[in-house]
């Protein structure tokens, strides 16, 4: 059984990674994953190449401008393509939709996320630079990073659905289950359009792991798309395992396991490829992080030969024949 690392940027791609973990599929393909643990974006773009982190579940956003600086930072496959967000606001606001925020004050968090709502705006005319919206509670990250500064930590433990009941943001963009725990406590959630976007568990390394291990690397992705077989195709065992496992909110429940799941499993990428679409949104959003990102193409860090050569032998296409006959 051969050991390798696979931390997250973000708690929430948890949701998934405990239903692979759980399902053995990486295990069947002879690999013990340690996957259990949160790794910052400095120290990601640190320990990868060194190796002695084999993969990264997530940096996104500070890939592009480090490879300009000569990282050889590389993303293999992607399992989310949109981030399927609602728009929550108090049931007394008049906000029935996004043009309705113009002037007012949307609450966020996180270094991503906050990118995320930045360009989610402006592509609805409404521009944060142009004082059209006021996105408040974003973060103050380190020069050169995604990572957040000191104290920050402590702001984003106060969920966002909370500062607008109590009135300190007008609205906010969640996802599930944040969502949900915002209408159980009496706010109002809108239907939005998803927003194209490279996010969640993305499967990273850097070039040089990847040349010196295929192997490793064939069976980790094996292990990651039979995972998301599972996830996709047992609906009550992964539900199942999700309120078990995953406590990113609190104390999890049924219900609240089984948005979760309904979420995610029509949106995972059954064959972990990205969209045109979510890179440019992303490379847009690398842009604004720093201005070195211009220097390289947004396609310059995806190499998707090795998700290729997997389906090209039919082996996905397989999965999905045999829980199709078994049905």
């Amino acid at each position: 059984m051969d050991k390798v690392n696979f931390p997250y940027r973000s708690a929430g791609h948890l949701a998934l990674l405990h239903v692979v973990y759980e399902s053995g599929s990486w295990a069947k393909h002879g690999l013990d994953v340690n996957y259990n643990y949160m790794i910052s974006s400095t120290d990601a773009h640190d320990l990868v190449p060194k190796g002695e982190v084999e993969f990264v579940g997530g940096n996104h956003v500070s890939s592009y401008a480090a490879r300009a600086h000569g990282d050889n930072w590389v993303y293999l496959g992607q399992t989310l393509n949109q981030v399927n967000i609602k728009l929550i606001v108090r049931p007394d606001s008049g906000i029935n939709g996004v043009a309705d925020l113009r002037e007012k004050v949307v609450a966020t968090s996180g270094s991503h996320p906050s990118l995320n709502d930045w360009l989610y705006l402006k592509q609805r005319g409404l521009d944060v630079d142009r004082d059209d919206v006021v996105l408040s509670g974003n973060v103050t990250l380190k020069a050169g990073s995604m990572d957040a500064v000191e104290g920050d930590a402590e702001k984003k433990k106060v969920p966002l659905w909370r500062k607008i009941l109590d009135k300190q943001a007008d609205a906010a963009f969640l996802t599930a289950p944040a969502s949900m725990i915002a209408e159980q406590n009496g706010l109002k959630a809108i239907d939005v359009p998803p927003q194209p976007m490279i996010w969640f568990t993305t499967v990273s390394s850097s070039l040089a792991f990847v040349e010196k291990n295929p192997d490793i690397v064939e069976r980790f992705l094996k292990g990651m798309l039979e995972g998301i077989h599972f996830f996709k195709t047992q609906r009550e065992k992964s539900i199942a395992i999700i309120e078990r496992l995953y406590n990113r909110e609190g104390k999890m429940n049924t219900l609240l396991a089984t948005f979760i799941y309904d979420s995610l499993a029509p949106y995972l990428e059954p064959k972990l490829y990205p969209s045109m679409e979510a890179i440019a949104n992303v490379y847009e959003e690398a842009k604004r992080q720093n201005a070195d990102a211009k220097k390289i193409n947004p396609l310059a860090l995806w190499d998707m030969h090795h998700v290729r050569k997997i389906d090209d032998t039919g082996f996905i296409d397989n999965l999905y024949k045999a829980s199709q006959g078994n049905k």
